[in-house]
């Protein structure tokens, strides 16, 4: 082994995650299926890159940021080269649906596996992980794992039974969030704001909001009253808000994120 970390798939979210990995160590390679882009994400970040195989040769944590439906065809082409192993590195998967067992299976069932679901607020060290460790993950490589990502934010141990249902929340979260950070930037703008003001304000809003129900352990649904004033401004947009049934609205957003996944993961 040369290299703590190896990331196979440089997307957005493999690119995501490296990013977080960079404020920890810089002892890794990436590789691409456009090799170009791994170069270019390697320099940025003071990686090495290399080949898929090469990759997977020399890394104790071996990310995996590959589509679901592509995992079985990249593992099964790195099947002999994880056989050959003397130490099996611990793969870590973030492809949505696919299961820690299916994942065992797809890799020729001789490598530990992580499976995680992150989301792109990682990459500034303001996201979320959810992770779930397989039998053949020992404790101490549970800790070197938590350590590696250490700066991504927050680290959150699910059941793999729930990690679907939380992906729905934290790992599409990031777009419903920045709909409603253009949506309200939309708004003011109609208003008469500057765009950039706007934007500004939208999203340090939900920002200060979500720092707010971290911090201060209320109900959402506290803090709202809190803000709504008997007869004031807040509480007429809170009434159009659900005369528009926004709160249905982002409720079946997240259910259908949640069955779409669970879709993914049965091919």
């Amino acid at each position: 082994m040369n290299y703590t970390f190896g990331l196979i798939g440089c997307g957005n979210m493999g690119s995501a995650v490296a990013c977080a990995v960079s404020q920890v160590t810089h002892n890794g390679i990436l590789a691409n299926r456009t090799p170009q882009r791994a170069q270019k994400l390697a320099e940025q970040l003071s990686f090495s890159w290399g080949s898929n195989t090469e990759t997977a040769e020399k890394s104790r944590f071996l990310f995996l940021g590959v589509k679901p439906y592509l995992m079985s065809d990249v593992l099964q082409e790195l099947q002999p080269v994880l056989a050959a192993r003397e130490t099996k590195p611990i793969l870590v998967s973030m492809a949505a649906g696919l299961t820690i067992s299916q994942l065992e299976e797809m890799a020729g069932g001789t490598c530990p596996v992580i499976r995680i679901m992150p989301n792109t607020p990682v990459s500034v060290g303001q996201g979320v992980i959810l992770y779930d460790c397989g039998n053949g993950v020992q404790p101490e490589d549970e800790t070197a794992f938590l350590e590696l990502l250490a700066q991504s934010g927050r680290l959150v141990h699910l059941s793999e039974s729930f990690i679907d249902a939380g992906t729905a929340i934290s790992g599409c979260g990031p777009a419903f969030a920045y709909l409603l950070i253009d949506a309200m930037a939309d708004g003011g703008v109609a208003c008469g704001l500057p765009r950039a003001d706007a934007l500004q304000l939208a999203a340090q809003t939900l920002l200060g909001s979500a720092q707010m129900v971290m911090e201060t352990g209320k109900h959402p649904e506290q803090l709202k009253n809190e803000v709504c004033s008997p007869g004031g401004s807040t509480i007429q947009g809170v009434r159009t808000l659900e005369q528009r049934s926004v709160r249905a609205a982002m409720m079946d957003a997240v259910i259908a994120a949640y069955e779409k996944s669970v879709a993914l993961g049965k091919g």
